[in-house]
């Protein structure tokens, strides 16, 4: 059973820490103001008798009994309501239940375009004037003329046929915003007061600004109109939504707003109407701020008091974000190892992921969601903190590696050396390429040497299917200049009976002598792991090690010599030396993949290997033969037979140890879809790793210890990140049309926060360890970020392909100048390009067209582009390979012109 974790004093101490900086950062952001206070009544409040929907709640006789409580609860803070339609249920007795609350009454009589509805409304409006002495005036129509629902001469009729039936009995006039008032004069003369509109936020007008902005407007309209009355008919401000230019809603401004507004109106004897009492949820065609401009929540709760301090809420959000950002880092400091510093800034980017995670978790509780923004918050909070974790992986080495302890467990690194450093070298230049370290000579657990009379039987095993000759014959006379004195060679040639690929093959182990042995498999099932197993009975009886490499792999005279010796440990079942590539300087689209492959074995490789969990593949492995035997040989139900074999090693309780220094080199990737083909293989055979182990990982379950446990989830979580992000860049293109044409209130900023980060942190994460450990430049650093970007898609089709179904055969890596040349006009990144562009064509419509300027919109713009990197990384990795194929073809013309028969290179055999 799993003990529990207890976290060590330093790594406590260090999330005690983050968490109090965390807490301070909401304390310093906490809005509390006191305005004036607002002494007495407001003159008048917008008043609509419906909870959630007027079309279902018009009818209802709910309405009508919720409707006496609402003016009753009116009459407390307000003097007079305005309506804005006359008929309904509750419309209806509107006036007489009002007039019992001691509340005068402006009735609206709605008219728009439909004619009959028209007649109803202002007949209506009619009946309640005859009905009732609270109502005082009647407002016809309500910004009919901005909505180009009306000519003026149109409203004035209807102004008119209102002010005929009510013979005088009350005011009439029309709701219409300033701007519309001394547009046409002659609708001012229709009316008799001007019912003016003013609303700053729509405006963009700065809340500092507003209620100065107001009175300007209102003495506009006294000055040009002298004589008549002035009611400011609407004012208000909203409590949430987005901004509109300079105009930021939230609750403390509102409150700020209007009690200042009501403070100088009073003072100065103007009319006014606040907009609106109650929140009205359903009134989305305002945008994101539609729903709040109510001084009380749809539930009938103040959202400020109109006396004394008022302040934000926020201790939910920062409850929620403390809690996620403690949670976050202890998670991810499970290890126990970290230093100080360490644990510290891995919980600062903890609890600004927490940060993130609150507001959006909390974001419900003071906003209302229709279904479609309820499962658009939904999924974008799902996605968002599954990726908020792989995002954290990815700082967690980052910590580890930069400010956490040195290697312990490396086998004979060096300190010095890198990928080829910056100028790189070759192996037959004499000079092993070798990784820097921060780790001991040697590792104190391991002898140097083996004794000289004890040398171990090594079968090195080298599985081939439809490789280069050439190059397989490369590796063969590599193997034979071996420095052991004990090893054979089973040259594995599996489901290729083509004579070109095995003939020149076979004759060179004939050549080397009998302990190359030379095993034809025509035909086998299982891929690669089929071809290993049916090859295990030719290999020596005393063979007590097993060495795996690839057909494309020179070694190094002293791997066997330097490594055997580790298995002088029992527990010892797995030796692994990294990959590396003799080929990286052939172009620059080979640099930028041999940079790529360097930071796997230099920062991932090494950071498992400290807790006994290193990924296992099939090519610098020595194997223990009896614990190789004793968990079953290798697994045809996986197309990644060397890592899964490795991971049951490490359940059945075996160690493994991994090196740093290069004791190999292969040759990389013909072409870019080889590089695809490859790194699809590895995603989809890594679900089907998941599917078969994910039992061990959890909590209790025997075999793993929690470090390896964590290892393992988190590897397996940066495949699943590739996926994810490819989900996240389509939802969030589905998301565009709603911000565009419906403009859903969503938290886009803390929604988006990972998607951002995750590419900002992938670029941060390659450009700083790569420096550390691999000792590349900057530049170097960037293009290897570069190249493993561009397989985001690659990785996320192969591991939805893997979790739908698990059929996908075998695939080789064409190499050593296998690739065939693609067919003219092949668009093998058309996926990738097309999302790519998608998302930038996305950002940029959303960037021009936010004419309002909102700061969310803004961020999604910014969001989607920084999303369109890794799609667009694909098309540009295409484009370095066809330019360097090119250059190629060129100088081979150049150098090799054909003679007068025609093609100087002569024709292979067919396949």
């Amino acid at each position: 059973m799993t003990r529990f974790y207890k976290p060590t004093l330093k790594v406590l101490l260090a999330v005690l820490l983050a968490s109090a900086l965390h807490a301070s950062g909401w304390l310093a952001v906490r809005q509390a103001v006191t305005p004036a206070d607002v002494v007495g009544l407001v003159r008048s409040v917008s008043y609509t008798p419906y909870r959630n929907d007027p079309k279902t709640e018009s009818d209802d006789d709910a309405t009508v009994e919720r409707m006496h409580d609402d003016l009753a609860l009116l009459s407390s803070v307000s003097r007079q309501i305005r309506t804005y339609s006359a008929i309904g249920k509750a419309e209806a007795l509107l006036p007489e239940v009002a007039a019992s609350e001691g509340l005068q009454v402006t009735v609206g009589a709605w008219v728009s375009a439909d004619q009959d509805l028209n007649v109803r409304e202002m007949d209506a409006a009619v009946e309640a004037v005859k009905a009732s002495r609270a109502v005082k005036a009647v407002i016809v129509g309500n910004e009919s003329i901005l909505r180009n629902e009306f000519t003026v001469d149109e409203l004035i009729g209807h102004i008119r046929d209102i002010k005929r039936r009510t013979r005088g009995m009350v005011d009439v006039s029309t709701g219409e915003t300033w701007d519309i008032w001394l547009a046409h004069p002659e609708l001012a003369s229709a009316v008799d007061f001007i019912a003016a509109h003013i609303l700053p936020y729509w405006e963009g007008i700065p809340a500092d600004y507003a209620v100065e902005y107001a009175f300007k407007r209102y003495d506009e309209l006294r000055a040009a109109f002298p004589g008549k009355r002035v009611v400011i008919a609407e004012f208000g401000w909203p409590s949430r939504g987005y901004n509109d230019r300079a105009a930021e809603p939230d609750p403390v401004t509102q409150a700020k707003v209007l009690r200042d507004f009501i403070n100088e109106a009073e003072r100065l004897g103007v009319s006014y109407n606040i907009v609106e009492a109650f929140d009205q949820p359903w009134k989305t065609n305002e945008g994101s701020v539609g729903p709040y401009w109510g001084l009380f929540k749809a539930d009938r709760t103040p959202k400020f008091p109109l006396q004394g301090l008022v302040e934000e809420n926020y201790r939910p959000a920062a409850i929620a974000a403390l809690i996620a950002g403690a949670l976050l880092s202890l998670l991810g400091l499970r290890r126990g190892r970290a230093r100080f510093r360490e644990a510290f800034i891995f919980s600062l980017v903890a609890n600004a992921m927490g940060v993130a995670a609150g507001l959006a978790l909390v974001f419900p509780l003071d906003t209302y969601l229709n279904l479609g923004a309820a499962f658009g918050w939904a999924t974008g909070l799902i996605l968002m903190l599954i990726l908020a974790v792989v995002v954290l992986t990815k700082v967690a080495e980052m910590a580890e590696v930069a400010l956490g302890h040195r290697p312990m467990r490396l086998l004979n690194p060096l300190a010095d050396g890198g990928v080829g450093g910056e100028g790189g070298h070759h192996p037959r230049q004499g000079s092993r390429p070798l990784m820097a370290t921060q780790g001991p000579l040697v590792s104190d657990a391991i002898p140097e040497r083996l004794a000289s009379q004890d040398y171990p039987k090594v079968s090195v095993h080298i599985p081939a299917y439809r490789e280069e000759p050439d190059m397989l014959i490369e590796t063969l006379n590599g193997i034979a200049a071996l420095d052991y004195p004990n090893f054979e060679v089973l040259v594995i040639i599996n489901n290729t009976p083509e004579p070109y690929y095995w003939e020149t093959v076979k004759a060179r182990c004939e050549e080397l002598g009998p302990h190359f042995k030379f095993v034809f498999l025509p035909k086998v099932a299982g891929f690669k792991a089929g071809a290993l197993n049916q090859a295990l009975p030719f290999m020596a009886e005393d063979a007590e090690i097993i060495a795996l490499i690839d057909a494309d792999y020179l070694v190094d005279p002293e791997w066997l010599k330097d490594l055997v010796p580790t298995f002088a440990d029992p527990k010892v079942a797995i030796v692994q030396a990294p990959q590396d590539h003799r080929d990286g300087d052939e172009s620059a689209f080979k640099a930028f993949l041999n940079d790529e492959y360097a930071g796997f074995f230099d920062i991932g490789m090494v950071q498992r290997n400290e807790d006994n969990a290193i990924i296992t593949h099939g090519t610098m492995l020595l194997i223990r033969r009896s614990a190789f035997e004793a968990v079953g040989g290798w697994a045809t139900d996986t197309i990644v037979e060397d890592t899964e074999l490795g991971l049951r090693l490490l359940e059945a309780g075996y160690s493994a140890h991994y090196t740093n220094r290069r004791y190999g080199w292969g040759v990389l990737p013909d072409d870019f879809k080889a590089y695809k083909t490859q790194r699809n293989r590895w995603a989809y055979g890594a679900v089907q790793i998941i599917r078969k182990h994910w039992r061990a990982m959890l909590p209790g379950a025997p075999g793993l210890t929690p470090a390896q446990k964590m290892r393992f989830v988190t590897g397996w979580a940066v495949w699943l990140s590739d996926a994810l992000g490819v989900a996240v860049a389509i939802f969030s293109l589905l998301w565009v049309p709603v911000i565009l044409f419906i403009g859903a209130h969503l938290p886009i900023t803390a929604l988006m926060a990972p998607a951002i980060a995750a590419v900002v942190i992938h670029v941060a994460h390659a450009v700083l360890l790569y420096r550390l450990r691999v000792k590349i430049s900057p530049v170097r650093s960037l293009r290897a970020a570069i190249a493993a970007m561009s397989l985001q898609f690659t990785v996320a089709s192969a591991v939805l392909k893997a979790l739908i179904g698990d059929n996908l055969p075998f695939q080789r890596t064409d190499k050593g100048g296998a690739a065939k040349r693609q067919a003219k006009g092949r668009w093998i990144n058309r996926s990738e390009t097309l999302l790519g562009l998608a998302l930038v064509i996305s950002s940029l419509v959303l960037w021009f067209t936010n004419y309002n300027q909102v700061d969310e919109v803004f961020v999604y713009a910014i969001a989607l582009a920084v999303m369109s990197l890794p799609y667009l990384a694909a098309p540009f990795m295409g484009w370095l390979e066809r330019s360097a194929r090119r250059r190629a073809e060129k100088a081979a013309k150049e150098s090799d012109p054909p003679g007068p028969g025609g093609d100087a290179t002569p024709a292979r055999e067919s396949p």
